[in-house]
């Protein structure tokens, strides 16, 4: 589903389990930080609402998208239940941008199909900023809300 035809922070909040207990890996991508952190933060308003509690949120930055996935990978040896990789592509002018979210996008796909939890695709690639900011907590929600309430639901499964 597209974006613009869904509020990434809308959902029926009946249908998420309370998390209390689950620990949760969250990895930040530090490029468009003005972006990720506005993720971030939605991501662990959401956790917190669903009964995790703030020591149960394991926070790790890396400095691009692409390091999410090592992270990740880190992440999910530390004895969380699950990993949120939480990034912001920006197409630019060179295919440096098809690259990155390529990769990216298989190496989180990787990982979510062989490690034994869940990792959560966080990531957004939008045309410009103005896209990055209306999924970050503008138009269209914040996908960190999104990615919190996969994460609890997959943690379930």
């Amino acid at each position: 589903m597209a974006t613009k035809n869904h509020n990434l922070s809308a959902y029926d909040i009946q249908s998420v389990p309370n998390a209390e207990g689950k620990k949760f890996g969250i990895v930040v991508s530090e490029w468009n930080e003005n972006v990720t952190a506005a993720l971030l933060a939605g991501a662990r308003e959401t956790l917190l609402k669903h009964g995790v509690r703030e020591e149960d949120i394991k926070v790790k930055t890396v400095p691009g998208s692409f390091e999410l996935i090592y992270g990740a990978s880190q992440m999910v040896k530390s004895g969380v239940d699950a990993v949120i990789a939480i990034g912001c592509v920006i197409r630019g002018d060179t295919p440096h941008f098809d690259y990155i979210c390529e990769g990216t996008t298989y190496g989180l796909a990787r990982l979510n199909a062989t490690q034994p939890i869940p990792v959560i695709y966080g990531l957004i690639t939008t045309n410009d900023m103005q896209q990055a900011l209306d999924r970050c907590g503008g138009k269209h929600g914040n996908k960190g809300d999104e990615c919190a309430v996969t994460a609890i639901k997959m943690v379930f499964f």
